[in-house]
C-alpha cells in the first residue's frame, strides 16, 4: 500500500544493477521517489528514471558529497509534494525490506518526540568476503534509543527542516552530525528491531577495507573538531585511536585483541584492532587539511 505522507530519496554513483533493485524496492511504497545522481558513467540515471523515479543530477562543478546529494533529493522532494510528513532515506545499493514503511512511520506517529527511526541493516551476502562479514557485523548495533542513525532511515520532514538538513560539506559522517544537531534541539532518535535494508557492500579486496577505515577516521576527527567538547565518546574515541597506535602502546595490542575478542569474536577483534591504523591516516588527512585550510575531498572504497 502507497503511503501519500511518505516519499524517499535514493543517493548512488555507478551502483548498476544494485539502484533497480532498491528502486523497484520503494517505488510502489511511497507516494513519490526522487533518485540522485552523482555523475554515474554507467545507465543509473536512465534506469531510475524508466523505474518511475524523479532524476535529479548534481553538477560535478561542486564536489560530491552524500549530505549534498540528499539535500538535493529532499529540495526535489519538498517540491513535487510539500505536504509530506516523512522521507526514507536510502543508499542505492541497498533494497528496502517489505514492511519496513509501516512500522517505522506507526512508530513515529505514536512518538511525537523522535526525529528518527532506522531498523536493522544487514548485508545481502555476508558469506561472500570476510569484509562483508565484517560490514554484516557491524551493522548489528543495539535496539532502542540511540546517537546516532546510518544512511538508511525514516526521518520526520519538520525535525530535518527545523535542523537544517545535512551539512553538505561533510565527507562522511553526515549522519551522526545531522542527528547529533536534532538531539540538541530536543529530539530522540530510534533503532528499531524491525528488518530495514539489505545493504550489498560487494567488498572483495583488503584495500577497501582500508580505505573505508580511513574515510571514518576522517569523519571522526572532524566530527571531534567540531564538537568534541560537546559529545565526550568522541573525545574517548579520538584519543583512545591516538594512545593505541603509539609505540609504547603495541606490546598491548593482543590484550586489546583480547577483550575484544570476548565479546564480538577473533575475526571482528582484529578488524578493530588492525583498524586504528587505516583510522589514524584519516585523522591525520583531516587535521592536515584542517591546517592547510583545504577542504575535504570524497573518500570512496568501491
Amino acid at each position: 500500500m502507497t503511503r501519500p505522507n511518505v516519499g524517499a530519496v535514493v543517493i548512488g554513483r555507478n551502483e548498476g544493477s544494485r539502484l533497480a533493485i532498491c528502486v523497484r524496492s520503494v517505488v510502489h511504497l511511497v507516494a513519490t521517489v526522487v533518485y540522485v545522481d552523482s555523475a554515474s558513467s554507467d545507465r543509473s540515471v536512465a534506469v531510475a528514471s524508466e523505474l518511475g523515479a524523479e532524476v535529479v543530477e548534481l553538477d560535478s562543478a561542486m564536489p560530491f558529497t552524500a549530505a549534498r546529494a540528499r539535500n538535493a533529493g529532499f529540495d526535489r522532494l519538498s517540491q513535487l509534494n510539500p505536504n509530506l510528513e516523512f522521507v526514507q532515506f536510502i543508499d542505492g545499493d541497498c533494497e528496502l525490506q517489505p514492511g519496513w514503511i509501516d512500522v517505522a512511520v506507526q512508530f513515529l506517529e505514536n512518538h511525537d518526540e523522535t526525529a528518527i527511526v532506522c531498523g536493522r541493516r544487514r548485508e545481502r551476502y555476508p558469506l561472500r568476503t570476510l569484509y562483508n562479514r565484517l560490514c554484516d557485523m557491524e551493522w548489528n548495533t543495539p535496539i532502542g534509543p540511540t546517537a546516532a542513525c546510518g544512511g538508511d532511515s525514516l526521518v520526520r520532514v519538520s525535525a530535518l527542516k527545523a535542523a537544517g538538513g545535512f551539512d553538505s560539506s561533510l565527507i562522511a559522517g553526515e549522519e551522526p552530525d545531522l542527528c547529533f544537531r536534532m538531539r540538541m534541539n530536543g529530539w530522540n532518535i530510534e533503532r528499531l528491531g524491525a528488518e530495514m535494508t539489505l545493504h550489498d557492500a560487494d567488498m572483495t579486496r583488503l584495500g577497501q577495507w582500508w580505505q573505508r577505515n580511513v574515510r571514518s577516521g576522517y569523519a571522526t576527527a572532524e566530527a571531534y573538531h567540531r564538537r568534541g567538547r560537546q559529545d565526550p565518546e568522541l573525545s574517548r574515541k579520538v584519543l583512545s585511536n591516538i594512545f593505541w597506535v603509539l609505540p609504547l602502546a603495541w606490546p598491548l595490542w593482543p590484550l586489546l585483541w583480547l577483550r575484544v575478542c570476548r565479546k564480538t569474536g577473533s575475526l571482528y577483534a582484529s578488524h578493530i584492532v588492525a583498524g586504528k591504523l587505516p583510522h589514524l591516516v584519516g585523522q591525520v588527512k583531516f587535521w592536515r587539511n584542517q591546517r592547510r585550510g583545504r577542504a575535504g575531498e570524497l573518500i570512496e572504497y568501491k
